[in-house]
């Protein structure tokens, strides 16, 4: 992508409304734009970043054998009066009504519809275990959105739905989602810790938070600082023994970036999806729900990753590899860097390549800071002078000069 193309306009100083890190930058460095309180356009930087996230997704997804679907947005609200979640869920629903008078509600999750569409097509017990999956906006309505992306009223999530013939296989899968969702959040750059925490409106039964632990966070997490106890303060107090070690409790601030829930026979009881067993018996399918939220799981990588000049993105969710920075504007600086750029991408390698005529040296580097691509090459006539290109990593001080003979492979 050529620099001077791409639609973005760095911004030098935050919206006087944003509060945290990631809403800052965001915004100053042309990834998102906020329309209205809670709602978001993501422009092409940002974009492709969610894209990325989404990719590992997928990949992990797709690696247990679940499949992908797709689900509305707009439900009916007979689906939610079954499960008598219609007048219940906080925040309530958004509701309307279309021409007809129908009463609708744009989804805020999706275990109505999903149940409904297996209740139609399981009806044995050779039919499960099953996995399906989406990525798909959502939406809440919040009282307060806050902290830009952090708690928004219309979001993209992945949910992901097992079902199962009885407990112990729900268990099963359970735990081993875990370690899915630690590998998915491991590739995007994010520490996250497992947390046990209430059911709020999906079950009675105690469900996992996976926390990014940050001073942006909204929730209070009591852990043991040798890792082996963490629960919301919900239902946990600070100052206390680790039931394990016996090491005292420590308490700190998280953003929850994805949670996991037992859902039992709740779901599949109230929109009829039972199958027959291997004995003849008919049961209800065992249910458990799974998701991770895109847009705040962008923003808490923000979050972590960073310095006082800008974003720091991580290898794997960055929009781009390279950035490419030319400086001057002589015919051989031009030829250099516009063959270094289309090596590049022959090679693979996406590359951001800053052709602009109208900023200076300084400028760029200022930008490209915000902008956080994993590393920065330049070329200048002084670089060319040994033949080589100035590269930099976004995480290092440290400033190499690379041949050009050797340039595509170092950055490979």
């Amino acid at each position: 992508m050529f620099q001077s193309q791409l639609f973005a306009k760095i911004k030098k100083e935050p919206p006087r409304e944003a509060e945290t890190i990631s809403h800052k930058l965001l915004t100053r460095a042309d990834f998102i734009e906020q329309i209205a309180s809670g709602i978001y356009v993501f422009l092409p930087l940002g974009l492709r970043v969610q894209n990325k996230i989404a990719r590992i997704i997928r990949e992990e997804m797709e690696g247990i054998k679940a499949q992908e679907m797709a689900m509305p947005a707009l439900q009916p609200k007979s689906l939610w009066e079954k499960t008598g979640r219609w007048q219940t869920m906080d925040p309530p629903l958004f509701k309307l009504k279309d021409r007809h008078q129908k009463e609708l509600a744009l989804g805020s999750t999706h275990e109505e519809v999903v149940t409904y569409v297996v209740s139609r097509r399981i009806k044995t017990f050779k039919d499960l275990p099953l996995a399906l999956f989406q990525i798909q906006n959502k939406f809440r309505n919040e009282i307060r959105a806050t902290g830009g992306l952090l708690r928004t009223r219309e979001f993209l999530m992945k949910d992901l739905y097992s079902f199962h013939e009885d407990q112990k296989d729900f268990e099963k899968y359970y735990e081993f989602i875990k370690k899915v969702y630690q590998k998915i959040f491991k590739r995007c750059g994010l520490p996250t810790l497992i947390v046990q925490a209430s059911g709020s409106d999906f079950t009675e039964e105690y469900t996992h938070e996976f926390q990014v632990l940050t001073g942006a966070g909204e929730d209070t997490i009591i852990f043991c600082p040798r890792g082996h106890f963490a629960q919301n303060k919900e239902i946990a107090k600070a100052g206390t023994k680790c039931p394990v070690c016996g090491q005292t409790l420590k308490s700190d601030r998280g953003v929850e970036v994805a949670n996991i829930f037992p859902l039992g026979d709740k779901y599949s009881k109230d929109l009829d999806a039972y199958f027959v067993d291997a004995d003849g018996k008919k049961k209800p399918i065992i249910m458990g729900c799974y998701g991770i939220g895109l847009d705040r799981a962008l923003a808490t990588i923000v979050e972590i990753h960073h310095d006082k000049d800008g974003i720091i993105w991580p290898k794997e969710v960055a929009p781009f590899q390279v950035h490419l920075i030319k400086i001057e504007n002589s015919r051989r600086v031009k030829e250099t860097a516009a063959k270094l750029y289309y090596d590049l991408q022959k090679s693979g390698v996406e590359v951001l390549y800053d052709d602009r005529t109208n900023k200076t040296a300084g400028e760029k580097f200022v930008e490209a800071d915000l902008i956080g691509l994993p590393l920065r090459l330049v070329v200048s006539e002084k670089t060319l002078k040994t033949n080589s290109v100035e590269a930099k990593k976004r995480n290092e001080k440290k400033i190499k000069l690379v041949k050009l003979s050797r340039i595509v492979k170092y950055v490979q």
